[in-house]
């Protein structure tokens, strides 16, 4: 990304100067337009799909066929009163929302939309987002805690058990792609994915391109804890309002409480992306070229306007897998039912862990072997 804003300054005569200063804001600035453009899209998306699965209605009233309704209720929630108990940790009740939803979106910076277009290409990317995916829950245990609120505590306790429980087997899954591909870098692990959906040599490990083939207990088990960490059925007892009203966030109101919800859909988009980059080839093509390199090489000369043909393709492919994985996760809300606090546990101790260093040990012969 860095790069690319270094050619434009370039291109229009100004100092690199001001390029070094500018490119932090206008990262923060791009970042954030196109985190609130993925929530308000994926809320009217979500009931869409809901309302097509479970045979409903869904949105129809504001706007035409109801496209209107998310904006409608993002300025209810702007404009409701903000409400604090007296029982409540004001400056905790606060914070909250803000630790919660921070974290998600420094994400964002760590994604690579296309060859080119990554904030922060680091090193150690796989192991960074592990580590501030963990951050949100300290903010979702200080909302329980500072509200004053049984209900709202049980939630947010229920919530540390959950997250401590299914990282484990998260972060099991993410050290056999570690192993597999050879890197933590997610650029690299893209790169490592290329040649598209399968490889055509005979004998050789690499047959299978996309890490799903090789990691494919690994690509379901990652996902089944991602559920987790993001607090959706079947795994949303931090909030199951049958059993604690509205759990954590029960005694939030207005923005605030608007915070935890923009903070799940947030953190649903960039999950499902960081899911196609390590097992979907990220914005690879799934053929072995690029359609733009297939149909316009012959015909467009120019080889600018081709390599941006390339990167609108790559991100076009990153977004296509990514939202097939929100379908996904869509689909299994409208599907399965809420699980017992008991049954949450005992299905990610006594199956996924195992599962999970089994899928560790398999991978590692894999990799001696070939």
């Amino acid at each position: 990304m860095q790069e690319l804003y270094l050619k434009l300054f370039s291109f229009l005569h100004i100092p690199t100067i001001f390029a070094d200063l500018t490119m932090p804001v206008f990262s923060f600035i791009a970042i954030a337009v196109l985190m609130m453009a993925v929530v308000i899209f994926l809320v009217l998306l979500e009931r869409k799909v809901l309302a097509w699965l479970t045979v409903r209605k869904g949105p129809n009233r504001v706007g035409p066929l109801g496209y209107f309704q998310t904006m409608a209720d993002a300025i209810k929630l702007l404009t409701k009163e903000d409400i604090m108990s007296c029982g409540t940790n004001k400056i905790a009740f606060t914070l909250a929302p803000i630790i919660v939803f921070a974290p998600i979106m420094t994400l964002y910076c760590l994604v690579p939309y296309t060859d080119k277009l990554v904030a922060a290409n680091i090193p150690l990317g796989l192991f960074t987002i592990l580590a501030i995916s963990s951050v949100s829950t300290i903010g979702i245990v200080m909302a329980g805690w500072s509200s004053g609120n049984k209900y709202s505590l049980l939630g947010g306790m229920r919530s540390a058990a959950q997250a401590i429980s299914y990282e484990i087997p998260l972060v099991v899954t993410s050290i056999s792609i570690a192993l597999l591909t050879g890197t933590m870098n997610l650029h690299k692990i893209v790169g490592v994915q290329s040649g598209g959906v399968m490889h055509t040599a005979f004998l050789n490990w690499n047959v299978f391109s996309w890490n799903i083939w090789l990691g494919f207990v690994g690509f379901w088990v990652f996902l089944i804890c991602s559920i987790a960490e993001l607090n959706r059925v079947p795994f949303d007892l931090p909030e199951a309002e049958s059993e604690l009203v509205s759990g954590y966030n029960t005694e939030y109101s207005g923005m605030k409480f608007a915070l935890f919800f923009l903070a799940e859909y947030a953190a649903m988009f960039v999950i499902s992306a960081i899911i196609a980059t390590l097992f979907l080839g990220g914005f690879l093509s799934p053929f072995n070229d690029y359609l733009a390199n297939i149909l316009f090489s012959g015909l467009i000369t120019n080889k600018l306007i081709l390599s941006s043909l390339v990167h609108l393709e790559q991100a076009f492919w990153l977004v296509g897998k990514t939202y097939a994985i929100i379908f996904l996760i869509i689909w299994i809300r409208a599907t399965l039912p809420r699980l017992r606090a008991d049954q949450l546990m005992s299905f990610c101790w006594k199956f996924l862990l195992p599962v999970s260093l089994i899928n560790l040990f398999v991978t590692a012969l894999i990799k001696l072997i070939f």
